[in-house]
């Protein structure tokens, strides 16, 4: 490999005309065989990733197989059905999003939908929520919000948001099982609004979910406007070019196809089967080389383009939910990982890039350049000089400052925030999850931790139940936390939270329906209990 730097950067740049992207990975310390020595397990990952574009059963833990790629190219999916199902579900996208922005699907009071609101979490809304602050929307759209967690404050900030416009919101539900607690409650407290206004909320809400779920059940019974499919072959952190992402996007008047056709083309560039020529291929080598597959530094991703700040954030979930496993696919326990965190250029500058240039060495960058500034021209805010120039010599600037303190940057360019290359971006780091996953070993397509905490919550649930039942059981008793714990069989510090939050919170009314006064348990929790 060359070893002077501009042979080096020519040599280790990969890019694409058509999509107009680059990545540079010439400013990674790996030695001149390093890319020989991976070159064989790339080859394993590969294979495995063709199988399962084939239909291989790529996530053993569900028994299913793995197809978010069909969705942007649905001729190379294994089964008929499956393409006449991806086919007709973007037909039907497009057709629906139509009519409601010509006014054809309308709300029972108004003339036309004006808002959009988005219920989902996770998946079901990191991919629209960086999709709808990254691209422009058409002046007729509607103004999207989300509605992303359980959290009643933040519901009511929403909400508040909308407020006169809630009669012209069209509300999308988006769970794949239709039993994700957070969605449900979502769903539950927007549904109050709307009842609240005397409006008939199935007439402005549609549902994106899983056949047979509690959700589809629920909106076929209520005659929501409609419901779009979510698949088990699809995972929520890969689905923002199925329904979950298409519907909210195409309601915006953005340009799904444009969206697709990227994500096509960046699937065409990543499954060419040699290492130097692949750029999901190289950013897993990359990922690899810095962690020495163990994920021992995290990846910054500093993109410079206000557009793309929620970028990080959704690969959080994609990068962290798809490679931080406890055990590998043989079984043994190994506690792999990639830790994701970001904010964007040069924000970061005036943020976090001191610790990056003079701190801990335990991260890479990677730097997201956008070639084009704006849709016009710019004004100069000195001689010869523009805010966009300032703004790529920031980004050249921060990369030659951490290279001076030997820390790692690769830098992917994209030539614009577009449909099309957020499309590709997207796509682009789907298949590099994959391949890094193949590397290391691990099953990228299933989430037990997760699974693990929900399970949890509903434990605790469980016990507030028990803990209600036992106050106002015996209501005039004056339990304690260590008596109430001892009668329902609970770990003392869950009854002692439990009590602590509806002593803040009137809504389940302990007092005024018992007499009893959860105060008076939470705060006989130390020494006298």
């Amino acid at each position: 490999m060359a070893h002077d730097p501009w042979e080096r950067y020519r040599n280790l740049l990969w890019h694409d005309d058509g999509l107009g992207m680059l990545l540079d990975v010439s400013r990674m310390r790996f030695d001149d065989s390093f890319l020989d020595r991976i070159d064989g397990p790339m080859q394993e990952a590969f294979a495995s990733m063709a199988a399962l574009e084939s239909g291989a059963i790529a996530n053993p833990d569900e028994d299913r197989m793995v197809g978010h790629y069909w969705l942007r190219a649905p001729e190379l999916a294994p089964d008929p059905s499956i393409r006449g199902a991806v086919d007709d579900t973007t037909r039907r996208i497009r057709a629906f999003a139509g009519k409601v922005r010509a006014g054809t699907v309308r709300p029972a009071g108004a003339d036309r939908f004006t808002r959009l609101l988005v219920i989902g979490i996770g998946g079901s809304a990191l991919g629209p929520q960086f999709v709808a602050h990254a691209l422009d929307r058409h002046t007729d759209a509607m103004e999207p919000s989300f509605v992303d967690n359980t959290d009643p404050g933040g519901i009511d900030a929403v909400l508040a948001g909308i407020d006169a416009d809630l009669p012209r919101t069209l509300v999308v539900v988006i769970s794949k099982s239709g039993g994700t607690k957070e969605t449900r409650n979502g769903m539950f407290e927007v549904q109050a609004a709307f009842d609240g206004l005397a409006l008939e909320f199935s007439r402005h809400a549609v549902a994106v979910t899983g056949e047979g779920s509690a959700l589809h059940d629920y909106a076929l019974e209520r005659g929501f406007l409609d419901v779009f499919p979510m698949w088990d072959w699809v995972g929520g952190r890969t689905s923002e070019t199925s329904a979950v992402g298409l519907l909210p996007a195409a309601l915006q008047g953005v340009d799904i196809d444009a969206l697709l056709d990227g994500a096509r083309e960046m699937d065409v560039c990543t499954r060419v089967p040699v290492l130097r020529n692949n750029p999901a291929a190289l950013l897993a080598a990359m990922w690899h080389h810095a962690g020495n597959g163990r994920g021992d530094k995290a990846m910054v991703v500093l993109p410079y383009k206000d557009r793309l700040l929620l970028f990080s954030r959704y690969l959080q979930q994609l990068v962290m939910e798809s490679l931080g496993k406890e055990k590998d696919v043989k079984g043994d326990v190994v506690h792999q990982g990639l830790s994701v965190y970001g904010n964007k250029g040069s924000t970061d500058q005036h943020a976090f890039v001191q610790q990056l240039r003079d701190g801990r060495d335990d991260f890479f960058v990677t730097f997201i350049e956008v070639l084009a500034d704006r849709a016009g021209s710019s004004i100069k805010v000195e001689e010869d000089a523009t805010s966009g120039d300032y703004l790529l010599g920031f980004l050249l600037g921060t990369r030659a400052a951490l290279q001076e303190s030997g820390r790692e940057s690769l830098t992917l360019t994209l030539p614009d925030v577009s449909p099309r290359s957020v499309g590709a971006l997207i796509a682009l780091y789907e298949r590099a999850v994959g391949l890094y996953a193949s590397l290391i070993g691990i099953n990228a397509y299933h989430q037990p931790g997760v699974e693990a905490g929900k399970k949890a919550a509903g434990r605790v649930l469980e016990t507030q139940r028990a803990v209600l039942d036992r106050l106002r059981g015996e209501p005039d008793r004056g339990w304690t936390v260590a008596e109430i714990a001892d009668r329902i069989d609970a770990d003392p510090e869950t009854v002692f939270k439990v009590l602590e939050h509806m002593a803040a919170n009137s809504d389940h009314g302990v007092g005024r329906e018992t007499g009893s006064d959860p105060f008076s348990a939470v705060y006989r929790a130390g020494g006298g209990d």
